[in-house]
């Protein structure tokens, strides 16, 4: 199709739009990723034989191309944002297809290091679609809307892992497949319907690190640090200290999934009107507390209903991860939209790359010192998030701004 501009969209079809098109990308990618996560401690335990310091070194393997997203910057003076998109989550759609036909540390490692460059590659990259394609006035709310979708196809995906994993006897195989199968027909209707749609305001294909953006570089970098603990050890912990099976652990994502279909519009509005530095302030403050409280689990042994609460709760903290974006999308020029999405990812990765492998170690033990070392991460992300200005601007990112104030880089 020919290429539509954001400038000239009101001869185009509503759902040839780039909202529809976000959509489905939003819940293409869910299918796999989060299929894949569901399955992944009840698999490498059961199959492949894990204990903490190999799903510490998986986790180190899957966020190698998160720290490498800034090659993002090389690959789009090549290929269009929209198109790299597409082609990312095709690589996650065939990664996770293939992922149990390699039931061993190594076979596990390679494919989960090919699933992992098309999930970051592609967040990367939708990132910065969507701030490009959607309004600053409705962006909040757009993407609460976006989260919400994302959150409905994984529960149905959860949902029939639920009701057909005992009673039809699935493999890994039958369901990795199914779900890696069913993003590459999302992938193909999206790269057939949809034209390729011009941004007004033209990228910069070059690496891009400006001094007045440092905030939002240092909210990324702990958001990154923090959240691998989240990713990597609470899930594992609902296997290996409780030993939840993969229906139970699916279910749990499924509580999970409600939740923020339900929460996540209202988090967008939340963000609307209590603004940015709110938003982030009641979430690490939340996250502080919730992490504090896993580590109460094993040091006092509190039971497995407070565990379960604390995951779902965990997660919806970290849907108000998105006024991270709309801060980012107030703050900045509009041309370095695409390449800071790849930088940003970056930072985001860096504790990623060694910190799984090293708090696995950590675990053996003392897992509580997991959590403990997390909620002193999120006090200091509470810190930084005071340092947000109540109306964020280019020329006014931090409460220092007004006086240290200089020209753009």
């Amino acid at each position: 199709m020919r290429p539509v501009s954001l400038d000239h969209l009101d001869d185009q079809p509503r759902w040839q739009r780039p909202v529809p098109l976000l959509f489905l990308m939003a819940i293409a990618m869910p299918l796999s990723f989060a299929t894949w996560s569901a399955l992944l401690n009840n698999f490498v335990i059961e199959q492949a034989g894990f204990d903490g310091s190999d799903i510490g070194w998986l986790h180190t393997v899957r966020e190698i191309p998160g720290f490498l997203a800034i090659g993002v910057i090389a690959v789009i003076i090549f290929v269009r944002e929209q198109v790299l998109a597409l082609v990312s989550l095709a690589l996650l759609g065939v990664a996770t297809a293939l992922t149990a036909m390699f039931p061993s540390l190594g076979g596990i490692l390679t494919i989960t290091l090919l699933s992992s460059i098309g999930f970051h590659y592609y967040e990367t990259v939708n990132q910065s679609l969507q701030l490009q394609w959607i309004d600053k006035a409705r962006a909040p709310q757009v993407l609460g809307w976006l989260l919400a979708a994302g959150s409905g196809a994984t529960l149905i995906a959860y949902g029939l892992i639920v009701a057909t994993w005992e009673r039809f006897d699935l493999s890994y195989n039958t369901v990795y497949l199914a779900s890696g199968g069913l993003t590459l027909v999302i992938v193909a209707l999206c790269a057939l319907a949809f034209p390729q749609f011009e941004a007004p305001n033209p990228q910069l294909k070059r690496f891009v690190l400006r001094r007045r953006y440092w905030l939002y570089y240092a909210l990324q970098f702990m958001a990154g640090a923090r959240r691998q603990i989240f990713v990597v050890f609470a899930g594992f912990m609902m296997v290996e200290r409780f030993g939840f099976e993969v229906h139970e652990v699916t279910g749990l994502f499924l509580v999970t999934l409600v939740a923020n279909m339900v929460f996540a519009p209202l988090m967008g509005r939340a963000v609307a009107v209590w603004g940015e530095r709110r938003a982030l302030l009641f979430e690490y403050a939340g996250l502080i507390g919730v992490f504090l409280a896993y580590g109460g689990i094993y040091a006092f042994g509190w039971g497995v209903a407070l565990a379960a609460a604390l995951y779902v709760v965990d997660h919806l903290f970290f849907a108000l991860a998105l006024a991270l974006k709309t801060y980012f999308q107030k703050i900045a020029d509009p041309g370095d939209i695409a390449p800071t999405a790849a930088v940003a990812f970056t930072i985001n990765h860096i504790a990623a790359v060694f910190l799984p492998a090293l708090l696995g170690y950590l675990w053996l033990v003392s897992p509580q010192a997991v959590f403990v070392l997390a909620a002193g991460m999120a006090t200091i992300s509470f810190l930084l998030a005071l340092l947000i200005p109540r109306h964020p601007a280019p020329g006014h990112e931090t409460v220092f701004a007004p006086r240290l104030a200089a020209p753009a880089e």
